[in-house]
């Protein structure tokens, strides 16, 4: 499994959040999640390697403990968009917690995944019109789309270029006072100045598509592909 990559990203990460070298020991007091998604097949909890307890709840229709060489992750089916009924159990859960909330904080989400797919929500914590604002990222038409929406304005960034090759990469959405950023792969993919402001919603993470959904009047987005880890961070 990734979880030493999932490390070097939350050291990148708090290089960016910080905006000065951090070594990876040093980074501990900025995550506030990692998920490294390498339970055995059938397991029904997503365990956080971060230290603060954010455990998942696994939807039933999540596969985990796939291998592929040295990789290892979670696979969402796919399943047509907008066609009922809602599909709960191939979404998994967190239990709403302030440390995954930006709040006024900076405040970065990373994940590394692989598609050939060109829609779905990856992961998100809130929905369009929930009191508190939200986040978001996202694949439509295969390309990575990062959104933060608080109580100033949203700002959502949208890769120029696809990423749905059926090829690993690793997306990274940042929210700093100067704006939000999008990288992919270590590379600036996308970027717009500006503050959002406050987030701070009651709701849980969700990962593979949206909790509150019926598939006729709010679809669902579900994620279609594989997740070898997520990483939350805040400073």
């Amino acid at each position: 499994m990734g979880h030493r990559r999932a490390l070097a990203a939350i050291a990148l990460l708090t290089c960016l959040l910080t905006g000065a070298a951090v070594p990876a020991h040093a980074a501990s007091a900025h995550v506030m999640a990692v998920w490294a998604m390498n339970e055995t097949a059938g397991s029904t909890w997503m365990t956080d390697a971060g230290g603060r307890g954010h455990h998942g709840q696994i939807g039933r229709e999540v596969g985990t403990g796939l291998a592929t060489g040295y990789e290892s992750g979670y696979r969402f089916e796919r399943l047509e968009p907008d066609t009922p009924p809602a599909r709960p159990g191939h979404v998994v859960s967190v239990a709403d917690h302030s440390d995954l909330d930006p709040g006024e904080r900076d405040f970065a989400v990373t994940m590394r995944l692989r598609t050939t797919h060109k829609f779905g929500n990856i992961i998100q914590k809130g929905q369009a019109t929930v009191t508190g604002g939200s986040w978001k990222v996202q694949i439509p038409n295969g390309r990575a789309t990062c959104t933060y929406r608080g109580s100033k304005g949203t700002i959502e960034l949208i890769a120029p270029y696809k990423i749905n090759d059926g090829v690993w990469h690793v997306v990274r959405c940042v929210r700093l006072r100067q704006g939000v950023f999008l990288s992919i792969d270590g590379r600036q993919a996308a970027v717009r100045e500006g503050w959002t402001g406050t987030i701070d919603n009651q709701w849980p993470v969700s990962i593979g598509g949206k909790l509150d959904c019926d598939q006729v009047e709010v679809g669902c987005d579900y994620y279609a592909g594989d997740l070898d880890w997520v990483t939350v961070e805040a400073a």
